[in-house]
């Protein structure tokens, strides 16, 4: 499988300044936190909150467990979750554990793809090596094939938006990859110097008429395909049309160029983890002290982990963990 070649999964969000979840957010930079968008046509999706609480390896095979041993699981959690042991889950205790539930799933995404590119432990990994790991088949293809697109998927075009990264990430300009550079590569989106080419990613994903700049048509039609005919668009699209208009498109062009959709997809100073935990804590707090006990957690199993049974993965089937 061709890993980590399109930055297209960017997530609904909700406003860091305040505890409400609210859908108006359609592209921000978040999935590392999970590649589910968390409301979608404005319902709330919970898949997001297990991907974001559970890490996304973790919650990939949901729905597996009987749901006591799910509730179950989760206790143990929740007990690791409460670092100073005052049986009470805070903002940042639960922040701190979307962050390390981030962190662990890149780093374990890493090293399973440096080992797998680079099996004799080198220090860097070169261009030539990855590229004929990854697109070597290409190689033996006829060259008309190469240029075809199937509803939008080319071969062709992932190895140029691939080399293009590489290049971007390869800092000392070497044509080889470190550790860190390899990191960067693979997971753009948590690495500020790879911020220039995420959003020229996002552009090329959304730019249907390839111009550089994105319509409110191309904009909508990221989100939604459309009415059949006859049919009124939904609210939430008109919403959405209103919304390009009078906040992501500044200079009113009717076009959002890099800088406006840098602006869209990256807001400045907004912390991801903190909004989800803000969310799981308002979603959850009956009695508002804007901390959880465990008991509030498991209420709400379903919102952390799942909807009727869980299987929590790698992390929550080790023998020592539980």
């Amino acid at each position: 499988m061709i890993l980590q070649l399109c930055v297209t999964f960017f997530m609904v969000t909700i406003l860091a300044a305040t505890a409400i979840p609210k859908p108006d957010e359609k592209r921000v930079v978040d999935y590392d936190l999970s590649d589910a968008q968390h409301f979608q046509n404005e319902q709330h999706n919970t898949q997001y909150d297990h991907e974001a609480f559970l890490g996304k390896e973790e919650a990939k095979t949901f729905d597996q467990l009987p749901p006591e041993e799910s509730r179950r699981r989760l206790g143990v959690i929740v007990d690791k979750i409460d670092a100073d042991n005052d049986n009470l889950v805070d903002l940042s205790e639960l922040k701190n554990w979307i962050q390390f539930t981030q962190r662990r799933y890149i780093e374990d995404d890493v090293q399973r793809q440096w080992k797998q590119h680079n099996p004799s432990g080198n220090e860097t990994i070169p261009w030539e090596a990855y590229r004929k790991a990854v697109y070597g088949f290409m190689d033996d293809m006829d060259p008309r094939d190469l240029d075809k697109e199937d509803e939008g998927f080319s071969y062709k075009a992932m190895l140029t938006r691939d080399r293009r990264r590489w290049s971007f990430a390869d800092k000392d300009g070497d044509d080889m990859l470190s550790r860190q550079e390899f990191t960067d590569f693979l997971h753009p989106e948590d690495s500020i110097r790879m911020r220039d080419v995420v959003v020229t990613e996002t552009i090329e994903d959304i730019d249907k008429n390839a111009d550089g700049k994105i319509s409110v048509d191309e904009y909508i039609g990221d989100m939604y395909r459309g009415a059949d005919e006859g049919e009124e668009e939904p609210d939430w699209v008109k919403n959405e049309r209103d919304t390009f208009s009078k906040f992501r498109d500044k200079d009113s062009d009717g076009f959002l160029n890099s800088e406006e959709v840098r602006e869209w997809i990256i807001p400045a100073d907004f912390d991801h983890a903190e909004a989800e935990a803000r969310h799981l804590i308002y979603e959850t707090d009956t009695d508002a002290d804007e901390k959880l006990t465990k008991d509030e957690i498991l209420e709400k199993y379903d919102l952390f982990v799942g909807s009727q049974a869980t299987d929590f993965g790698e992390a929550l089937t080790r023998h020592d963990e539980f």
